[in-house]
């Protein structure tokens, strides 16, 4: 099997949520996991609010479920939502 290109939006529960802080914990999570981390952005939805977008490498031949519930477990995150999922060659 090959590699995947996974991007995961990781919503907080309000604009004053520590973006860093989430940001840290999902590398940490999706490293753990057996992914491995290429990039991290913020994007702005409303009124202040900004959800971090975070792109990483996947085994195709790996269940994405686990990695999402731990995501959605991170302290002050409302949702998580794979936005994009491709092969990488």
């Amino acid at each position: 099997m090959g590699t995947a290109g996974i991007k995961i939006k990781i919503m907080p529960v309000s604009p004053e949520t520590d973006l860093e802080k989430i940001k840290k914990e999902a590398k940490e999570i999706i490293e753990e996991k057996g992914g491995k981390n290429r990039e991290y952005a913020e994007e702005p939805i409303a009124f202040g609010l900004k959800a971090v977008i975070a792109f990483f490498e996947w085994p195709e031949e790996k269940e994405l479920e686990e990695v999402e519930n731990s995501l959605k477990n991170i302290e002050n995150v409302n949702s998580v939502q794979i936005v994009d999922m491709r092969r990488l060659f």
